[in-house]
């Protein structure tokens, strides 16, 4: 994955060396929102960035574990209030902000976490929320010969 981004990077680094600094925080918050939109699809289809699927809920024993189990996974995390794309005359930005960042990173990651505040720390499966895909190589790419277009 980081080579796929050294090389995209190399890729547009020339073509925006061209632009003024407001053309290119422009364009960045374009592809910002463009990852964050496929980002949320992903997330919404419960997939990792290699196309396999979220592992999925451990069993709960509780009296109302049908509706949770019924929910899909990071419904909330998605929308637009915790995903935030940020775009810069030097950065295109995509990520998790506040309280959620945390959750995000524990998932993300695999980490171990506290379930309830008293509650037991159990290790969470890794579940990729933000990730870099082929598709998304490609929605960059057709964004910043879009945007060189317009110009």
């Amino acid at each position: 994955m980081a080579d796929d981004l050294q090389a995209l990077e190399d890729w547009v680094q020339p073509l925006i060396a061209q632009l003024d600094r407001k053309a290119r925080r422009q364009l960045a918050r374009k592809v910002a929102l463009e990852l964050r939109r496929s980002q949320r699809e992903r997330i919404k289809a419960q997939r990792n960035p290699d196309g396999t699927p979220y592992e999925p809920r451990k069993p709960q024993h509780r009296a109302q574990q049908g509706a949770i189990r019924r929910r899909t996974m990071f419904s909330k995390i998605r929308t637009a209030k915790y995903l935030k794309a940020k775009g810069s005359a030097e950065a295109a930005e995509v990520g998790f902000t506040g309280h959620v960042a945390r959750i995000a990173a524990i998932h993300q990651q695999g980490r171990r976490a506290m379930v309830d505040r008293d509650g037991p720390r159990i290790r969470y499966p890794k579940r990729r929320l933000i990730g870099y895909t082929a598709e998304d190589r490609e929605r960059v790419m057709e964004s910043v010969l879009q945007h060189l277009d317009t110009l």
